[in-house]
């Protein structure tokens, strides 16, 4: 069957292979789930790694298949499968276990082990192919209602994990309820956490550079936050002017802006890095200041990456409530489709080229 895949380590090798179809056998115990990929979301990860900046194959082969945003149908499922039926839309996690103690427990995302495992991202091939098996343990259901949210499943996790993990982290102030938010950056992790943070009612402001209106601010404005262009207003004048925040997400993918953003955290706040950087800028940054604000102010560096399958249905109950709160907003970050497997160099040109392609897609099969 078809796949897209990369020879990493060389850049820009993306192309299309032949691999073999998947069985359910290759999952022990009745445990396994066939699945027709349906869509596959691709973003910033996938075009770094087709750079050769990360990723590495699967053991015993020089490829690695792309594609970590999922959404299917099961086809098929083993005897002792529970969970889903076929018919059932779908999605799928992304890391896998390796052999620490939060690996075991089922907290893969949170692993102590220097090598990782994730699917379409690092050792094990991704979902940008026609089907896939794989266990129960890491299968989750879709809603009817939202398939046409589709790609959403996965970077809404992502979001959802990161503000859970602050609210969690918070706990060791006893008592802690937000009320101002930053969001820096508005692509889909930073609009995806605008809407978990307003759900939970705070004040949030959501941050990018280009002036509006445009889309992004229109999304943002259509879930009753707050768009600030940066080249109007700077990180640090919106802190003077409305107070410094008491949680700030980044997902910029700018580590000067992930640094900046320390300065704009209020007492007792958190700020949370979700973006991965694979440069080698260098950043300057006023460390006296900083060191002595954070350390006088109980202040939290939290980062965050991935999700586990409790993130992934929380994130899903939280579109569902998204979609009753602000109708017919979210769907609009699903900018880019692309039209089939044979399209993956318009995918990547999309990726590179086009900066107004807010989330790119492969619609893969029809239903």
């Amino acid at each position: 069957m078809k796949a897209i895949a990369v020879t990493p380590g060389q850049p820009n090798s993306v192309h299309q292979r032949d691999i073999p179809a998947p069985t359910l056998d290759m999952v022990p115990d009745g445990r396994g789930i066939r699945v027709k990929v349906l869509k596959v979301g691709v973003d910033a990860t996938d075009r770094e790694i087709n750079e050769a900046l990360y990723g590495n194959a699967p053991p015993g082969d020089d490829f690695l298949v792309l594609g970590h945003e999922c959404f299917g149908r099961v086809e098929e499922v083993g005897a002792n499968v529970k969970s889903v039926k076929p018919g059932d839309y779908v999605t799928a996690t992304v890391r896998r276990p390796g052999g620490s103690i939060y690996d075991k427990i089922g907290t893969y995302d949170m692993t102590s082990e220097e090598t990782y495992y994730e699917r379409g991202i690092n050792l094990l091939h991704g979902y940008l192919t026609e089907e896939f098996v794989d266990s129960d343990e890491y299968i989750v259901r879709v809603p009817t209602g939202l398939k046409h949210l589709h790609v959403l499943m996965e970077p809404m996790s992502c979001a959802a994990k990161a503000i859970q993990q602050a609210y969690e982290c918070q706990r060791r102030m006893k008592v802690w309820s937000p009320q101002r938010a930053f969001v820096l950056g508005a692509g889909q992790i930073g609009l995806l956490a605008t809407l978990v943070l307003k759900l939970k009612g705070l004040e949030v402001f959501t941050l990018a550079r280009a002036p509006g209106p445009h889309l992004k601010s229109e999304i943002v404005e259509g879930m009753e936050a707050t768009y600030v262009s940066t080249r109007q207003t700077s990180l640090l004048d919106l802190a003077d002017q409305v107070g410094k925040a008491d949680l700030i997400i980044d997902a910029t993918g700018s580590s000067q802006i992930a640094f900046e953003a320390m300065q704009a955290l209020g007492l007792n706040g958190t700020l949370v890095w979700t973006s991965i950087t694979g440069g080698k800028k260098l950043t300057e940054v006023p460390s006296d200041q900083i060191n002595i604000e954070w350390v006088l102010g109980n202040k939290l560096l939290l980062g965050s990456v991935n999700a586990n399958s409790d993130h992934f249905e929380s994130g899903i109950k939280d579109l569902a409530l998204g979609e009753v709160m602000y109708p017919g907003v979210l769907q609009k970050i699903l900018t880019s489709p692309v039209d089939g497997l044979d399209g993956y160099q318009e995918m990547m040109r999309l990726l590179v080229e086009d900066k107004d392609a807010l989330k790119v897609y492969v619609n893969v099969a029809d239903e």
